[in-house]
């Protein structure tokens, strides 16, 4: 019988290239930067979701794609955390490891989630 329960905490850093953002706003202006980003990071959310569809589906073709260009996304966009783990996600479908496959994939819905935000933080965006 287990008397004790370990909880893990979540606390992974985010990183974002500040650098490669202010070159794009450097090169486009705030206005045409802004529209860049935010064009961006709705296309991030979007790729969460159809990821998170494609996993539940087995649509194991359709989710590694769907991580492939969320890596690419997220790597322009400076977010090297998100576009690394997506990269993970790709070598788990490879390796066949579903197990592997469904820790990733929390790991990138969470980095996913806090790197829209901290991009929208630091962008200083309203809705």
């Amino acid at each position: 019988m287990l008397e004790q329960v370990t909880v893990l905490q979540n606390d992974e850093v985010i990183r974002l290239d500040q650098d490669r953002l202010g070159a794009l706003y450097d090169r486009l202006g705030p206005s045409g930067a802004e529209d860049v980003v935010c064009r961006a990071m709705e296309e991030l959310a979007a790729r969460l979701s159809q990821i998170d569809r494609d996993y539940r589906a087995a649509q194991w073709a359709e989710l590694r794609k769907g991580a492939r260009a969320l890596a690419a996304i997220a790597d322009q966009m400076g977010m090297a955390t998100l576009a690394r783990v997506g990269r993970d996600v790709t070598t788990c479908v490879d390796a066949g490891d579903r197990v592997a496959l469904a820790a990733v994939l929390s790991r990138l819905f969470r980095s996913g989630e806090r790197s829209l935000t901290a991009v929208w933080d630091m962008q200083g965006l309203t809705v």
